[in-house]
């Protein structure tokens, strides 16, 4: 792990809980100027001093950790500036910004697992927080604070299905894992899958060119095909494709798409299946070592899952498979 997540801090509630342990939990609800956080952003802070999540590079959390206990031995909710505007003259933001923050003491245990069970049967879910507590929301119903509460969404983390073998798809493999990523691996090479087994990345072995082993996808779901030869792509792609996914993507020149279309179209594929499989892909171009290209397709993997929040959002629609088609 990186940095935490959200599905991180709603973990660390739900394991303090397990403890008997209480907790308060910061939600970032209001900025004015500038902020290193957005809108949403949250920290807990447990009674015994333990705490995961921030809201700046470490100027604010320790005052955050000691207001979380005072409101934790007051026992009710309230909101904090932090900032411009902030009765507390010696804390001030690097970026010349404010920001306001919810203290909600002891959120309702059976929320935050409610919400996580979503999470891990990959739907989305959402908390309905204020002064006093938390509350189970309608994953749609996302809603900025409005003085009382704050409505957050939260989507199924990010899971990638990588196919290839050797030094590309082992560099892609660890360096999603180390992002907090869902990772698995599908290689016909042993040695990939006992390097990757020792980093404890999970993957199955492709033992034949045609046949996809049993997989699942979903709206939250990339496939990558790091293959240098498009051998193992003429069977495997169209059966990828066959499986939901916001993202398809397949290493390889311009030229070398050119000919994987042409492929597909072969295989009487449609145009509309056709125009989900990304080529020539990643944010760096001409990368030339493992490692570059690695940063390189997760960043994009990354850029667009977090652009599916914003769908629900903008749209009011869930996202699914019928609507990544």
């Amino acid at each position: 792990m990186v940095a935490a997540s959200p599905l991180d801090i709603l973990r660390f509630l739900a394991a303090r809980a397990d403890e008997g342990l209480d907790c308060v939990l910061v939600t970032l609800v209001g900025i004015e100027g500038g902020s290193s956080r957005a809108l949403g952003a949250q920290m807990v802070v447990a009674a015994d001093g333990r705490r995961i999540g921030s809201f700046s590079g470490g100027c604010i959390e320790d005052a955050v950790a000691t207001e979380a206990l005072e409101t934790l031995e007051e026992g009710w909710g309230h909101v904090v500036r932090y900032g411009i505007g902030s009765p507390y003259i010696d804390i001030r933001l690097p970026c010349g910004g404010g920001i306001d923050l919810l203290f909600t003491p002891r959120p309702s245990a059976e929320a935050i697992a409610a919400t996580l069970n979503s999470l891990d049967q990959r739907e989305p879910a959402a908390l309905r927080i204020d002064c006093d507590g938390t509350a189970v929301a309608d994953p749609l119903a996302q809603q900025a604070w409005d003085g009382r509460e704050v409505t957050l969404s939260y989507q199924p983390p990010l899971r990638v299905i990588a196919l290839g073998q050797g030094e590309d798809l082992t560099a892609f493999c660890h360096l999603a894992k180390a992002f907090g990523t869902q990772v698995k691996a599908l290689s016909p090479d042993v040695g990939t899958q006992q390097l990757l087994a020792q980093s404890g990345i999970e993957s199955l072995h492709l033992p034949t060119r045609t046949t996809l082993p049993p997989l699942k996808g979903d709206a939250w779901t990339a496939i990558v095909f790091l293959f240098h030869g498009r051998d193992w792509e003429e069977f495997l792609l169209p059966q990828a494709l066959a499986l939901p996914a916001y993202y398809h993507g397949a290493i390889g020149s311009r030229r070398t798409h050119a000919a994987r279309l042409a492929n597909l179209r072969a295989a009487g594929l449609g145009e509309n299946v056709i125009g989900q499989v990304r080529g020539h892909i990643g944010l760096i171009p001409a990368t030339r070592d493992p490692a570059t290209l690695a940063l390189s397709i997760l960043g994009e993997i990354v850029s667009e899952y977090n652009s599916l929040a914003n769908w629900t959002y903008w749209t009011g629609e869930p996202l699914s498979a019928a609507t990544l088609r």
